[in-house]
């Protein structure tokens, strides 16, 4: 193995915007479905965004809507790489200082990697790449030497964040992706197959990856290319260990695979414990297992239950200790910790795949992710509830007997995607009740040998699954597609002889047999049929609400033969219907259907048989066949409109046809219909289908011969007058039917497969404008009404990014300042719109349609994508406190002509916001005019949606800090109001601490003569707690474990872990468990375990010497001074932690302390702190961390929570104004003014009887600060800043422009 850092040299390039090329995406797009190839990569972004690989599309989703925002392809010159990684970025923080010049500053970043190897970190919101970062460029090698893209993860390093991913089987490597990316270090870890990385949630600067064999990797990026590095070794089970080495026997991928291409049955999975610090949750095929990083060993070992498919991922939850463990077999195994162990017990199991609606065998379950984001929204609510019932210290530590109260009426949401392209969006519920053994009973009697789970141990809870949404994208590979276009002669399906408008419908044809119905208008699956069993070959539709499709299977009997199926689809009744049913094979497979523009006729084209002429009525029959040599055949299109001035003249010498349609004519019995066609040896025709006769167009010919010598007539498409041929020597010829007038060029391409007319409307420009598809699957667009066709076409567009299998113009434009539109069928299993503007100075101008939808079910509720001028006044107006009736639109609203056209005038406005007592700060004119710059987004509905609006309802008058954390949340930055949710706990556990310091000062010297009866007390006190008396209270339970600065919570999550290491063997083993039994006071314990090394080992003797020491203080006889000069002795001279023990023994907790946070244990430090330091003491301890959390870690709300609770408050206010945060300095000022006064106000009936007198206004107006140290002047410097901040942001909201797409 070799670590090195990278080369200078840039291996990337930037790109803003929608550049040219691979760097644009598309809104009007749907991707294929996902598959094996994309590696189950998933990944769910704090504002609540989905993103997952699919084919070579990276699809974005909302899963609380169920609705698909936008698609980022990345495109290749070679064939279609599939995604096998994403990742997206952590929030950056808010601030205006930059806006979105700044990679690092803009709020959706994403990151992901491909087959390739190459990794493009895009913006979501913008839907543009801001850079590519290529491992081949950066090293000098050849293209894909280095491997596909295994796994990708974010981690911070300083300020900024740094990418990690892992490349080809075994190569890490570590990415700055900043102004200059390149790649900062790399480590080879061959010959190990490296599977999975993941982030630390306690450090955001430590990651992990895990290989095959159970090889784990710990890395701490410290600065520029220091990486800390520690190896462990997780010891898979013997059953994995073989099958491990049966796949590398049978291997085929080639040599740079990863592992994901190489052994893609075979998983190994990480997952950090966000509950447990230093705790992983690991998965191979057949076993789960703890690991402690701290100890470097496996805690437990869980066997994969009797009946279940091989795990393939592990995911824990945010709040309760439980694992969600996906299987191969699409169930979801549900694990509970055992209470007090670090074991898990399997105690519910259910289906990611429905039994019922879904096909046989079933489609498999790629992946699954849970949301975090509900965890902190809940947390918001319950804190809002408990904190008026819970305010002295003694509330964080109740005598509860489990952690299962905290399950009661919890719930998790999940969100799951299959191959067959859905993605599936669950609700987990778990209630409490009687009969939940009985409940369970059925589904875990299987798996109970398996697990351990013994009736004792099963949780007094249910669990249940509910499906709460499904979005529905492309079930399969695309093979062809169909566009609606009918002529004045098509009917409704209803009856009746009214004409048939055009729809915004595309049908899409698939490779397991259904059929796809889009809505361009809402780029979404309409509609889907399972129509076929095998590939659909073939597809038209007949009028508007009626498709026919076909299917062949070839016979592998001695007769041979095919079967072909033919089948119409009513898009009304949903219903198939065959026709044209034979009992038998036939000689020839079905080629091709083409079906007339009214839906009438149909022709049914064979390979190698003659043609057949079907009349689709109710009961569709054959008219009669043409044996005739045929290569193609067209029906005329719908006749092209022409200006009144000119209609006269040109529509007496048409055919009936187009006389009927031009007049509206309703008597169908006097209507025809016609098409062209060409014969192998050239010759041209049209032909006439009038009710049952079929006759002879007699068409003008041209003067010149169109006999075609170098090629055969591959492509052909034809709207009166005009019929354009091309063959498969690329050539174009055109001919007018009326005139005999012709013309031909050459496209000096590959052969033709498709033309098609574009569609035309009163008033256009030219009438000739084609689409033309090559059998190189590109295609191009000439105006043949141009001089020079091949001089002003347009080439392939870049903007596809894909090869074309088939494309047709949408046909539902009405007026002529409309784009044409292109539906594209990809060869990497998308649809895509593509605009095609045409500019009679510029030519045509090809770009993706991402015009704003004209329709949406529901409107996206996502402010992260308000421009960040707009997010940061929605932010704002949320923190100050807005009334809930803001945020009820009416339908009036929604059906106003366009909202996100600023109105002129507004209502009064400052009535929505809510009142408060709190001393006014910044500028007070501010919060209106946010308002109306949030009122487009108000009356669009696309603010808050009602769940989240009903939690903003109950909280927002609960306090400041309440409404900080929502505000925070909402924009996903969850530190932060993780921050907000512990500040009022944080104040006044510091003012308690304070108020107790002052009274202890009285009586100390009455206890400084009695130290060893209060040292007596603390040995007592030590052991009821070590005796498991007091456990965990739910209020602190969580996520919010993160930011614990209570002693009773450092001390709870400490003492936790001590039976966890009860069984493990090894003196380095043993050293660390006398360590944190000795942080925890409880030194029973640790004398007898230092007795119990045996007489030979090697480190008898210091043991000993511990024993003595440590057995006499707790026997009260004990030489202060000898003691510690034998400590002395031990730091100088021993690398381990021995010397603190001694200093314990003798109750020098506060030197201990400083020794311990002086070796960079910093844990463990606060946990002696915990147990033995009060007061003063405590507080020195807490400030010193919260100075390395703060420059070490780079945790800015970490540290404040601790700043604030050792009550070095001003370190607080000027972390925030050095971080530039201005916003938040005013904020944190609000907050600390309310919770002091709400104390404050508590306190006086208990200290003073007597009445006071009001505030003066000057009083009520004064920010009340808990901190001497802070001058007045400093705190109206912070709001007059603030005003300022406010000032520029209205500014910014002036110039920006409403969107929220």
């Amino acid at each position: 193995m070799a670590s090195s850092a990278g080369p200078p040299a840039s291996p990337s390039s930037r790109s803003h915007g929608n550049g040219a090329g691979a760097g644009s995406a598309t809104a009007m797009m749907l991707p294929g479905p996902p598959g094996r190839g994309n590696g189950g990569c998933i990944d769910l972004s704090p504002p609540g965004l989905l993103a997952h690989g699919a084919g070579s599309s990276v699809v974005v989703s909302d899963p609380r809507s169920m609705q698909l925002l936008c698609v980022l392809p990345m495109p290749s010159a070679a064939l279609a790489s599939f995604v096998t990684a994403v990742r997206w970025a952590p929030p950056a923080p808010s601030s205006l200082a930059g806006n979105d010049d700044d990679d690092e500053r803009r709020p959706l970043r994403l990151a992901a990697g491909d087959r390739h190897g190459r990794i493009a970190v895009w913006d979501a919101r913008a839907r543009a790449v801001l850079c590519w970062l290529s491992l081949d460029e950066a090293r000098g090698v050849a293209p894909g030497s280095s491997g596909g893209v295994q796994d990708i993860c974010w981690v911070q390093r300083d300020s900024g964040w740094l990418l990690a991913s892992i490349h080809g089987p075994s190569l890490l490597c570590i990415w700055d992706t900043a102004n200059n990316p390149r790649v900062l270090w790399m480590f080879d870890a061959a010959p190990e197959y490296l599977s999975c990385l993941r982030r630390d949630p306690f450090d955001a600067r430590h990651l992990c990856a895990i290989g095959l064999r159970g090889f784990l990797l710990s890395a701490v990026a410290r600065h520029e290319s220091d990486i800390s590095l520690q190896e462990h070794r997780v010891t898979c089970g013997a059953g994995d260990v073989t099958d491990l080495q049966k796949l590398e026997k049978e291997i085929a991928a080639p040599a740079p695979a990863p592992a994901l291409a190489a052994f893609p049955q075979f998983a190994t999975r990480i997952c950090f414990s966000p509950l447990w610090r230093q705790i992983l949750f690991v998965t191979f095929p057949r076993e789960l297992m703890v690991f402690d990083l701290s100890y470097s060993t496996a805690l437990s070992v869980s066997p994969l239950p009797r009946g279940f498919g091989k795990f393939s991922d592990v995911m824990a939850d945010p709040d309760l200790d439980l694992l969600y463990c996906t299987h191969i077999d699409g169930k979801l195994s549900i694990w509970r910790r055992k209470e007090g162990e670090q074991v898990h017990l399997l105690c519910a199991v259910e289906e990611l795949m429905p039994s019922i609606g879904t096909i046989v065998p079933p489609p498999a379950v790629l992946a699954a992710t849970i949301w975090h984001s509900e965890s902190i929204f809940r947390n918001i609510e319950k804190q809002c509830q408990d904190f008026a019932q819970a305010h002295d210290s003694n509330s964080f530590i109740t005598a509860t007997n489990s952690d299962q109260n905290v399950c009661q009426g919890t719930t998790t949401y999940l969100t799951s995607i299959s191959e067959d392209g859905k993605i599936w969006s669950w609700l987990l519920t778990f209630d409490k009740s009687a009969h939940a053994n009985k409940a369970n009973l059925g589904r875990l009697s299987h798996s109970n040998a398996a697990s351990g789970n013994t009736p004792s141990n099963r949780p007094d809870f249910t669990i249940k699954i509910n499906l709460m949404g499904q979005l529905h994208l492309l079930s399969s590979t695309v093979t062809t597609l169909a566009v609606p276009s009918p002529s004045l002669l098509a009917t409704v399906a209803r009856g009746g002889n009214n004409p048939a408008p055009a729809v915004p419908l595309v049908a899409l044809g698939t490779q397991n047999g259904t059929i796809e119905v889009v809505d361009v208008m809402a780029n979404a699956v309409s509609v889907s049929f399972s129509v076929h069993s095998g590939t659909v070959r073939g597809l038209r539709w007949l009028g508007n609400s009626r498709l026919v499709s076909f299917s062949y299977n070839q016979v592998n009997d001695k007769t041979g033969g095919y079967n072909n199926k033919l089948i119409i689809t009513c898009l009304r009744s949903g219903l198939n219907r065959p026709f044209r049913v034979l009992q038998k094979p036939e000689r020839a497979p079905i080629r091709a259907l083409r079906a007339s523009s009214s839906g009438r006729y149909l022709l049914i084209l064979f390979r190698d048989a003659p043609v057949e002429v079907w009349a689709m009525t109710k009961n569709p029959m054959m008219l009669r066949s043409l044996a005739l040599p045929f290569t193609v055949l067209e029906w005329t299109l719908p006749a092209a409109p022409r200006p009144g001035q000119n209609a006269s003249s040109k529509q007496s010498s048409t055919s009936k046809e187009r006389s009927a349609e031009a007049s509206g004519a309703e008597n169908s019995d006097e209507t025809c219909e016609s098409f062209s066609f060409a014969l192998v040896n050239g010759a041209l025709g049209v032909f006439e289908v009038h009710g049952r006769r079929i006759r002879d167009f007699r068409p003008k010919w041209p003067s010149s011969s169109f006999a075609s010598s170098d090629g055969l007539v591959t492509a052909m498409a034809y709207r009166l007058p005009h019929v354009v041929m091309g063959d498969r020597s690329g050539n174009i010829r055109w001919w007018d039917v009326t005139t005999g007038l012709s013309s031909s060029f050459s496209t000096h391409r590959e052969g033709i497969r498709r033309i098609k007319f574009s569609p035309v409307v009163h008033g256009d420009r030219s009438r000739g404008r084609i689409a033309v598809l090559f059998y190189d699957n590109t295609f191009s667009i000439f105006d043949l009404d141009s001089p020079d066709p091949l001089a002003n076409a347009l080439l392939q567009p870049q903007s596809p990014g894909t090869l074309v299998l088939e494309l047709d113009w949408l046909s539902t434009r009405t007026k002529k300042d409309e784009p044409l539109v292109l539906c594209i069928a990809g060869a990497d299993s998308s649809f895509r719109l593509i605009e095609v503007n045409i500019d009679a100075k510029s030519g045509s101008v090809s770009k993706p349609m991402a015009m704003k939808e004209r329709f949406r079910p529901m409107p996206f509720c996502l402010p992260v994508l308000f421009p960040t001028a707009h997010a940061l006044a929605l932010r704002m107006v949320l923190q100050l406190g807005v009334k809930p009736t803001w945020f009820q639109c009416n339908n009036s609203d929604r059906l106003a002509s366009d909202s996100f056209k600023l109105a002129s005038t507004f209502g009064d406005l400052r009535s929505y916001m809510i009142e408060t007592t709190l001393p006014p700060i910044g500028d007070a004119v501010v919060a209106e005019l946010l308002l109306k710059v949030l009122e487009p987004y108000r009356k669009d509905g696309c603010i808050l949606d009602d769940g989240r609006a009903r939690l903003y309802s109950a909280i927002v008058n609960k306090g400041t800090y309440a409404r900080f954390a929502f505000a925070a949340a909402i924009f996903g930055d969850f530190q932060e109001a993780l921050f907000w949710l512990q500040l009022p706990q944080a104040l006044r556990h510091f003012l308690d601490k304070s108020a107790s310091r002052s009274r202890d000062n009285t009586s100390q010297s009455s206890l400084r003569h009695d130290s060893e009866q209060g040292s007596s007390l603390n040995r007592i006190v030590s052991r009821e707690r070590s005796s498991g008396k007091f456990t965990k209270n739910a209020a602190n339970y969580g996520q919010l474990s993160s930011m614990a600065f209570k002693q009773e919570q450092l001390w709870f999550n400490a003492n936790e872990r001590i039976p966890w290491h009860d069984k493990l063997d090894g003196e380095e083993a043993l050293q660390k468990r006398i360590h944190e039994l000795v942080s925890l006071g409880n030194l029973e314990t640790a004398v007898s375990l230092l007795l119990s090394t045996p007489p030979e080992g090697s480190n008898f003797y210091p043991n000993a010497l511990r024993a003595v020491v440590l057995s006499s203080a707790v026997s009260q006889s004990l030489h202060e001074l000898a003691v510690k000069v034998v400590a002395a002795n031990m730091v100088r001279t021993d690398k381990s932690l021995s010397g603190t023990h001694l200093l314990c023994a003798v109750g020098r907790y506060q030197e201990a302390c400083s020794q311990l946070q002086d070796a960079g244990c910093w844990n463990d430090a606060a946990t002696l702190a915990a147990s033995h330091l009060h007061g003063s003491d405590y507080a020195r301890v807490l400030q010193r961390w919260a100075d390395y959390v703060l420059r070490g870690e780079h945790n800015m709300w970490r540290a404040l929570i601790l700043y604030v609770a050792a009550g070095a408050l001003p370190e607080a206010l000027d972390t925030l104004r050095k971080n530039q945060r201005p916003d938040t300095a005013a904020l944190f000022l609000l907050a600390c003014h309310e919770i002091y006064s709400q104390i404050t106000t508590e306190s006086e009936p208990a200290d003073d009887t007597s009445v006071s007198e009001p505030p003066t206004p000057e009083q009520a107006e004064k920010l009340q600060f808990p901190s001497k140290n802070v001058a007045d002047e400093d705190l109206i410097a912070v709001s007059e800043v603030f005003g300022q901040y406010q000032q520029k942001l209205i500014h910014l909201c002036m110039d920006t422009e409403p969107s929220a797409d």
